[in-house]
């Protein structure tokens, strides 16, 4: 499993100890993928600062890899014994269920008027915020400038400019001139990204008022589009998209194997490490830029059932202030969830912040997953195992697309009151 952004990370371990009147037990995901940087050593930190300034507070930390730590969590509840705090890949569920504080219980106003208001919008449940963002990412099309030069191309800004483009890469031996990673891992941003860019402004997985649009006229030709004029004729590479997940799609990139590629703030680092020449410009669209970038966001949230919430609050104040919120962007290569972070990252001359900004530029305007849906786990699953046999030899965009339509809107029923 990965996380919502795409991070994954294998560590896991537990922050300070010590006596105090309250402790509060947060577990946390792991964004790192070494000892060096997990994000133990960030929270543990952060938890001994508070401490030393709260000393009747003890906060005690448990990190998880992604491949755990939902499951985590939910054993953890389920067994009555909810932590304080979660911080993880979706609170929906947990809110429609009644057991998280809404936001309001538990930040200064300060704290909320400081969150970009497309990421607060994300995080309600019925109208009212119950998931505080914690961390972002857009998406960006990745290319290769050395392949590019070789080939005499340009970076695209539409579709039929990425299809000559990605022809031309083919005709010099390009083994991925684009990749197409629908693969189980993340197909759900890689299909989100391209319907974004289809005709009509692109329709995304709902419509304005929420309710699923999958197997909408543009969404079934976006999809035409990618089978016909990219799958078909050979310019995704050997690998079936259906197969190709977006770990290995990054890790071909950086391997100079790829021409182009929808990518986040991670592959920035895995292309430079491995000495990549690259370039990022926005995702096409169909006849220009894409109406909006992928946004993904993962998500805090306070449990009721321990009653901390004057405790809670306070610590996730301090948690989410203009320092902290910076550090960790910076360690881990991802966009910062408050205006105050957000603007210094943009008038900032450090390298990281610069290498960030392709993805910052595009986060106000972002559209994030309907993650508010306590059916969207359910519908995110069906897309990830079946959007990849929509542009399948023999298959059927169409076909696919209703068939992922009636999931969803099955799961909507089950999952609505």
């Amino acid at each position: 499993m990965v996380s919502a952004l795409g991070m994954t990370a294998v560590l896991g371990g537990c922050g300070s100890t010590g006596s105090a009147d309250v402790t509060l037990r947060l577990v946390a995901a792991d964004y790192g993928d070494t000892a060096a940087n997990s994000s133990k050593k960030y929270w543990d930190a952060l938890a001994k600062e508070y401490e030393s300034r709260n000393p009747e507070v003890k906060v005690e930390v448990s990190v998880y890899s992604w491949n755990d730590v939902d499951r985590k969590v939910k054993e953890m509840v389920d067994a009555g014994d909810a932590p304080d705090m979660a911080q993880i890949g979706a609170y929906a569920d947990y809110a429609a269920e009644g057991k998280l504080y809404p936001v309001s219980d538990l930040l200064s106003i300060r704290t909320q008027a400081d969150f970009l208001s497309q990421l607060s919008d994300a995080g309600q449940w019925k109208h009212t915020q119950y998931g505080i963002p914690f961390a972002a990412s857009t998406r960006v099309l990745f290319y290769n400038k050395t392949l590019f030069a070789k080939a005499g191309i340009t970076p695209p800004t539409t579709w039929d400019e990425l299809a000559a483009d990605a022809a031309a890469l083919k005709d010099k031996g390009v083994k991925y001139p684009v990749a197409l990673p629908l693969g189980p891992e993340e197909a759900q941003a890689e299909t989100m990204q391209w319907l974004l860019g289809g005709g009509n402004g692109g329709s995304g997985y709902t419509d304005d008022i929420g309710t699923y649009t999958i197997d909408s006229a543009a969404n079934v030709s976006t999809f035409t589009w990618l089978k016909d004029e990219l799958v078909d004729k050979g310019l995704t590479g050997p690998v079936a998209p259906g197969r190709l997940n977006r770990a290995a799609a990054f890790a071909a990139f950086a391997d100079g194997r790829v021409g182009m590629v929808n990518g986040h703030p991670t592959l920035i680092r895995q292309a430079a490490k491995k000495g990549v020449d690259f370039g990022m410009v926005p995702t096409p669209g169909r006849t220009g830029k894409a109406r909006a970038s992928v946004g993904v966001a993962d998500w805090m949230m306070g449990f009721k059932q321990k009653g901390h919430a004057d405790q809670v609050g306070d610590f996730l104040d301090f948690v989410y202030s203009r320092k902290n919120v910076l550090d960790f962007s910076r360690d881990y290569g991802l966009l910062p969830v408050t205006s105050s972070a957000s603007n210094a990252m943009t008038s900032s001359d450090k390298a990281v912040d610069k290498s960030l900004r392709p993805f910052l530029e595009q986060l106000p305007t972002s559209e994030l997953y309907p993650v508010g849906k306590t059916s969207w786990a359910a519908v995110s699953a069906a897309v990830k195992q079946n959007i990849g046999q929509a542009v399948a030899v023999g298959g059927s965009p169409s076909g696919v697309l209703t068939r992922l339509q009636s999931t969803a809107t099955a799961a909507d029923s089950r999952t609505a009151g």
